[in-house]
């Protein structure tokens, strides 16, 4: 069964039960009195007829054992000592009518019914009669009877209670149907929403793009917060699958550019290795260019593979080897690694943004790799300038951040290429001549994946005839102190 079918039984048997349990109770209070003022009738008139009979005696039956002294419905009787009951008494009427069957008693059990009500079913169908014996006062006549029987018949009772459990069934049927079908209704009106909802999610599921969303709703209902969730899946759904995508375009775009890039010094090592082999090579001068021709390409190609395994570890989150560090040393290093490479180039260290002398930078991070993020940056600035451009190292502290600044005087970039300059295989003029320094586009995104690594951040300042500036920004190592710089 449907859950609106379900609710709407539900509902109906509630209603019923509470009908059916209010009824009861009422019918049941509604007998208490009635039969209580049978009893008052009975009291009244037993106790009368006991001090009559006590002064009077016991009046003469006329007509067969009837009396016409009786009041309508009454009938007396009279029990003897021994709990025998004769001498049943009546308005006359007629011949048919029912009578009351009394019950055999011993003496002791005539006694405990004194003054209490009791039934006693009739000699004719299912009606009962409610009788009440009423002690008689001996002490003048003992020849009188022991008590006094008086009964009146419970048809009027149970007939004004089969009227009320007629009228009860035919009002509870009647609510039990207009609040089912009022039900059947308002559960309708109050599932909409959830119809809703599946109607949507059907939609969804049968190919409607996932930036649908579910209908809003009152964020006060179960519907509303249910619509709230699945939106917030729909949304957390939609963002997965556009990431995905993303990473799967990046992914093939990778694929083609490392594939491009692998296939020009892989085509010449084999051109020249065939040049050879067909012995088109005359001379040794001739052989030994072309061999250091392949040796060259080889670096490359080897140089090349080893970025894309850094990036590989990277984008698999390989965990670093972090320990407590100085930013002064790798800058230090790196300018004598650059004045001895390039003698001709003026390299200084400074602080950051140039002013001042460099700064303690202690931070917490794998030496290692933050020694291949300044030399890529270094590299970075000595590839990609005229020769003769000064270099400029920047290190120091700013706030709460170790500051490692390159900055150069060449040419600077255009605002799209500095947005840019930090993808894969990127390169700012791709009609460089790779002899003359071009590289493949990886080291400025190996530097920006290694900062991620150690959650900091690098940017760049540029502007065409203005020169470039990188600067890296890690945060300081907690409660350390300033480390002295190695060199």
């Amino acid at each position: 069964m449907s859950l609106r079918t379900r609710l709407v039984l539900l509902a109906a048997a509630l209603v019923a039960l509470g009908l059916t349990v209010s009824d009861t109770l009422v019918l049941g209070v509604v007998r208490g009195q009635l039969v209580q003022r049978v009893d008052q009738r009975l009291t009244r008139y037993g106790d009368k007829l006991a001090g009559r009979l006590a002064a009077e005696g016991v009046p003469r039956a006329t007509h067969g054992g009837h009396g016409s002294w009786l009041p309508s419905q009454y009938v007396v009787a009279f029990a003897g000592p021994d709990g025998t009951v004769s001498e049943k008494f009546r308005r006359p009427m007629t011949a048919g009518d029912p009578r009351p069957c009394w019950p055999a008693m011993t003496a002791a059990q005539l006694r405990s019914r004194f003054g209490h009500p009791f039934e006693v079913p009739g000699d004719q169908g299912p009606d009962h009669w409610r009788a009440l014996i009423v002690p008689v006062d001996r002490s003048k006549d003992p020849s009188l009877p022991a008590g006094v029987v008086v009964a009146l018949p419970l048809q009027e009772v149970s007939t004004t209670l089969d009227q009320l459990g007629t009228a009860f069934l035919a009002i509870g049927g009647g609510t039990l149907a207009l609040l089912s079908l009022a039900g059947w209704f308002a559960v309708r009106a109050g599932l909409r929403p959830l119809r809703r909802i599946e109607a949507t999610a059907a939609e969804i599921a049968a190919g409607r793009p996932l930036s649908h969303r579910m209908p809003q709703a009152s964020p006060r209902t179960e519907a509303g917060r249910l619509t709230s969730a699945l939106n917030e899946m729909l949304a957390q759904l939609e963002s997965a699958f556009a990431a995905r995508a993303e990473s799967e375009r990046r992914m093939r775009r990778f694929m083609a550019d490392a594939g491009h890039e692998l296939r020009t010094p892989l085509a010449g090592i084999r051109g020249f290795a065939e040049l050879h082999r067909m012995g088109a090579l005359s001379g040794e001068e001739e052989t030994a260019r072309t061999m250091a021709r392949i040796e060259s390409e080889a670096i490359r190609l080897g140089g090349l593979v080893e970025d894309l395994l850094t990036l590989v570890r990277l984008n698999e989150q390989r965990p670093l080897e972090p320990a407590p560090m100085d930013l002064r040393t790798l800058a230090v290093d790196a300018l004598h690694d650059t004045r001895a490479l390039d003698p001709g180039r003026t390299v200084t260290l400074t602080g950051p943004g140039g002013e001042g002398p460099p700064g303690p930078a202690p931070v917490h991070g794998d030496e290692a790799r933050l020694r291949q993020v300044v030399t890529n940056l270094v590299g970075n600035a000595v590839a990609h300038t005229p020769p003769g451009t000064p270099v400029r190292i920047g290190v120091g502290r700013t706030g709460d951040q170790g500051v490692l600044e390159v900055a150069d005087q060449g040419p600077g970039l255009t605002e799209e290429q500095a947005a840019r300059v930090f993808e894969r295989f990127y390169r700012a003029d791709p009609s460089r001549s790779r002899g003359r320094g071009g590289g493949a586009g990886l080291g400025l995104a190996i530097v920006s994946a290694l900062v991620a690594a150690h959650q900091g951040q690098v940017d760049l300042k540029t502007a065409p005839g203005q020169g470039a500036l990188f600067r890296v920004r890690l945060p300081l190592a907690a409660g350390s102190g300033t480390v002295s710089a190695s060199k």
